[in-house]
């Protein structure tokens, strides 16, 4: 299993929130680059960059994520916002290494699997989850189907993965869901990559027993409650 941290990014800073909500920001730094060097420098391989100005649809970041991709040596993955093939495109020639769909691949089954088609292995579903029920539109709308009926649909394209993200746990560090990753796992035939609470590196030990492929991970890395160090050199892939 890999460890991923996550940058969040609004307005042009890092930006975490408890459970996704606005109100409710507990960490900003100003410096989005910086913390993307620290990542590395700590010795994380890849990164998960989210665009919370295009997820909320005004605007975007893309200088910093050109920045990003353009300053570090690490597989950045990269979502938020991304609805259209003209923007996979423009993130792929950017330098993402994959590209991370939400909300309309959940919505339109069809145009995922025409966009996984043109790109193969290059596409994450990020597949936020609440009761166990996916919902879409950061967070707002319940699409009402069941995550382990999505994931066995999902294993019939060309993915380069799925992440699910138990959003009740998000920014709490109250623990990862881990019956929920268990069973995601054992459904799905694509790599899992778990998000959502995650805490300690026990937490993490457990989730890589389970077969999780990668961990997602926010606030416990930028909060020290897991070294950055330590989980960067026991989880390598």
């Amino acid at each position: 299993m890999i460890v991923v941290p996550t940058l969040p990014v609004l307005g042009g800073a890092c930006a975490l929130h408890v459970q996704g909500e606005p109100g409710r920001e507990r960490i900003r730094i100003g410096d989005p680059l910086g913390v993307a060097r620290a990542w590395e420098q700590a010795g994380f391989r890849r990164l998960h960059f989210v665009d919370l100005d295009a997820v909320m649809g005004h605007g975007s970041n893309d200088q910093v994520i050109r920045d990003v991709l353009a300053m570090t040596q690490m597989e950045v993955q990269v979502g938020g916002g991304v609805r259209t093939e003209e923007r996979i495109e423009w993130l792929l020639e950017a330098g993402a290494s994959r590209v991370v769909v939400g909300t309309r691949a959940l919505e339109d089954p069809w145009w995922l699997e025409e966009v996984a088609a043109r790109v193969p292995n290059e596409l994450l579903v990020a597949a936020d989850v609440r009761d166990r029920r996916v919902v879409t539109r950061g967070w707002l709308h319940a699409l009402g189907s069941d995550i382990i009926d999505t994931v066995q649909e999902l294993g019939a394209l060309p993915l380069a993965g799925v992440i699910v993200t138990a959003v009740h746990r998000q920014g709490t560090l109250g623990g990862s869901d881990l019956t929920l990753m268990e069973d995601v796992v054992e459904a799905s035939t694509t790599p899992v990559y778990a998000a959502g609470g995650i805490a300690s590196l026990d937490e993490l030990r457990s989730l890589a027993d389970r077969g999780v492929t990668g961990a997602v991970v926010g606030m416990a890395l930028y909060t020290g409650a897991i070294d950055a160090r330590a989980a960067a050199s026991e989880f390598e892939e």
